[in-house]
């Protein structure tokens, strides 16, 4: 049962996680638009591997951090902060126009899987956010990173920023301006308000766990 909620949490957080319209999105449309369907899987397999490996290093961070229990004291007050810090940057990059780019004429000597690798080895922000994700996610018990189990959340991980990235790719390849349109006014405004939400809910649980007196 842990091993399945790991998968879901994982998968859940890193699928809302890849529909924003950021760069990665935007070479991947540009990627299946004029190259097809089999290259962009190479380019998301890119992505995800170094992905994975940003995970697992700050799964292995996480769990250092969580044995501490002064950290995690931080860490409930930080995530304050930390869920608002996620909901304008999802507003931020949400509004990126892929009309004003061109990302992919830089890279058309290379393999889309080292597209992929490069462009995601160059996200710095995938740092904070995997292990700010994580430590808040531990402090929640909505996840175990223990043992084996660390390595289902690990799947679903990679397994959200796959489907999620094909999808968002797929969909604004096919119905472009349409998409473009719906991912730039909606995806702004329903995704922070959902992470608005948890930073209130983390807020009420914060005065309840250290201000509330019996």
């Amino acid at each position: 049962m842990k091993a399945l909620k790991n998968i879901f949490v994982g998968f859940l957080v890193s699928f809302l996680g890849s529909l924003p319209l950021g760069y990665l999105n935007i070479v991947g449309v540009e990627i299946v638009s004029k190259w097809g369907i089999n290259p962009l899987i190479s380019y998301l397999f890119g992505v995800i591997v170094v992905e994975a490996l940003v995970i697992y290093l700050s799964i292995i961070f996480s769990n250092t951090l969580a044995e501490s229990k002064k950290i995690m004291k931080f860490i409930d007050f930080f995530a304050i902060f930390f869920l608002l810090l996620i909901a304008y940057l999802f507003y931020a990059y949400s509004n990126q126009s892929a009309e004003k780019h061109n990302y992919l004429e830089q890279y058309v000597h290379y393999s889309p899987f080292l597209i992929g690798m490069v462009l995601c080895g160059f996200n710095f922000l995938q740092i904070p956010f995997w292990l700010g994700w994580n430590l808040y996610l531990l402090n929640e018990n909505y996840i175990v990173l223990s043992k084996k189990l660390q390595f289902y959340y690990l799947f679903g991980t990679i397994s959200g920023t796959f489907f999620g990235m094909l999808s968002v790719v797929l969909l604004l390849d096919s119905l472009s301006q349409k998409i473009l349109t719906y991912s730039q006014i909606l995806i702004p405004i329903l995704i922070p308000l959902f992470f608005v939400a948890l930073a209130i809910f983390q807020v009420i649980k914060v005065f309840k766990k250290y201000f509330k007196r019996e």
